[in-house]
């Protein structure tokens, strides 16, 4: 869907920053390439590593903290009407619950996964899970993946020979390897549910 070598060199730091800070806290950042994106940028070296770093961690703890602020604002006003068409009043219960059961393993985990990631700082919000927790998980979660997966991609970068022909099965490799996590979490989810 993108070439996100064009894409990369087109947009450079602030372009990057700004698609982080989108598909971490705004609705319309789901479809936004966040894993791929990263690991390429520090993956081709085209980029001083540590800027990029510095701007990944900053845009999605930005992101965040918008999309949390988002749902705090906006999700109660849209869970008063009793049943809308696209909610109903117990969904915002539920949000709650959740966040009070899985909230900090919710929010750093989420960080990891594609789509995920986009929505759990706005369902926090909505939730109402407790700010100062959840601006301190949402840090760890943006720093492990900020730093985490641009490294990874600098370092096999840097010790692959034409590491560039490789680029897209890493890629995709990446994108099966993010999927992963939520289908274990479900499962066990289910599991519990059956008991």
């Amino acid at each position: 869907m993108f070439d996100l070598i064009s894409l990369i060199k087109t947009v450079g730091y602030l372009g990057i920053f700004g698609i982080v800070f989108a598909e971490s806290g705004l609705f319309i950042g789901f479809f936004l390439p966040g894993d791929s994106l990263l690991f390429t940028a520090g993956f081709l070296g085209y980029l001083n590593i540590y800027l990029l770093i510095f701007l990944c961690v900053l845009g999605a703890v930005l992101g965040d903290n918008f999309g949390y602020a988002f749902g705090a604002k906006v999700g109660p006003k849209i869970f008063k009407r009793e049943d809308s068409f696209l909610f109903h009043k117990d969904q915002l219960e539920r949000a709650k619950n959740f966040y009070e059961k899985y909230g900090v393993k919710t929010i750093v985990l989420a960080r990891f996964i594609p789509f995920v990631r986009t929505f759990a700082p706005i369902l926090a919000g909505v939730g109402k899970m407790n700010y100062p927790t959840f601006l301190f998980y949402n840090f760890i979660g943006a720093f492990l993946w900020g730093i985490g997966i641009p490294l990874f991609g600098f370092f096999l970068g840097t010790i692959i020979p034409n590491a560039d022909t490789f680029i897209l099965p890493i890629i995709g490799l990446i994108v099966v390897g993010s999927v992963i996590p939520v289908a274990m979490e479900l499962y066990k989810i289910k599991n519990k549910q059956k008991f």
